[in-house]
């Protein structure tokens, strides 16, 4: 079984806790100092990328970006890339003064993360639909290289509608991968509206069992059940693992929560402070 980190304690559980609503802030102010970019999409998946990147569970190492035994994480649903952006910088990645560059021209830290640019950055995504099939591909170079390292994948709940999710779906438990964990962010809102308009999210869970997963649903802003879930999935060595996250689309400010059409849209400069103090 891999050897991750156990349960948090108390301290460990402040720590993060204060991580998340600083990384919260962080999403807002540097994608409205850029006037651009998808903040409510970020912010429904901050205890997710803590727990993943700071509550002991990925392997990484900032000083050697490709390290060969380090664990892979791939941000398929690529518009979310500040909160990305945000947890590299926080681990060490590059200097966090880089954040205020987001969409800039010339900088890095592009609208949707580019490897090529970016020290951290596993894969190039934001063409929805293709970060599960990356992740596959990481994977199985693991068992042809003999190496131990994990993939971890997040995806959107509207991206899942896409069916090249559910080709490397399938071919993942085909090939009985124990080292490939699939993320969803069920935070229930697409572009344009509820992805329950599309697809029934009551089936999610059931769909990946269909397709030969090891499933767990959790309260995705629960960082102690994020962390647990995680921790399992890992552990899990007889196929691929899913979990769905149940998530809240601008997760800590009422007004993002309570109207999905911020989806690529940054909060004006004239209610970001409003949008600050609520994040405390």
């Amino acid at each position: 079984m891999a050897q991750v980190q156990t349960t948090l304690s108390t301290t460990e559980i402040e720590r993060l806790t204060a991580l998340a609503r600083e990384l919260r802030r962080e999403v807002l102010i540097m994608t409205t100092e850029a006037g651009s970019g998808h903040p409510t999409s970020s912010m429904s998946a901050v205890e997710i990328l803590v727990a993943l990147y700071f509550g002991g569970i990925l392997r990484y190492d900032p000083a050697q970006p490709r390290w060969p035994d380090r664990d892979r994480f791939i941000m398929s649903k690529g518009h979310a890339a500040p909160i990305l952006y945000a947890v590299l910088a926080e681990a060490g990645y590059f200097p966090k003064e880089q954040l205020r560059t987001l969409r800039q021209l010339g900088s890095p830290l592009e609208g949707h993360p580019n490897m090529r640019r970016l020290p951290g950055v596993e894969a190039s995504t934001g063409s929805l639909g293709q970060g599960l099939s990356i992740g596959l591909g990481h994977a199985l170079a693991a068992r042809l290289e003999g190496r131990s390292y994990h993939v971890y994948v997040l995806l959107g709940d509207g991206e899942i509608e896409e069916g090249q999710v559910w080709e490397a779906a399938m071919a993942a438990a085909h090939s009985r991968v124990g080292n490939l964990v699939a993320i969803v962010d069920h935070n229930r809102y697409q572009q344009t509206t509820g992805v329950a308009s599309v697809t029934d999210p009551l089936s999610y869970a059931d769909k990946w069992r269909a397709f030969g997963w090891k499933v767990d649903e959790v309260d995705g802003h629960d960082l102690v059940a994020v962390h647990q879930a995680l921790r399992f999935a890992t552990a899990f060595e007889d196929g691929p693992f899913a979990i769905i996250a149940h998530t809240v689309k601008g997760k800590g400010v009422r007004f993002l929560e309570q109207d999905f059409t911020w989806h690529g849209r940054a909060v004006p400069r004239d209610r970001l402070q409003q949008a600050l103090e609520e994040l405390g």
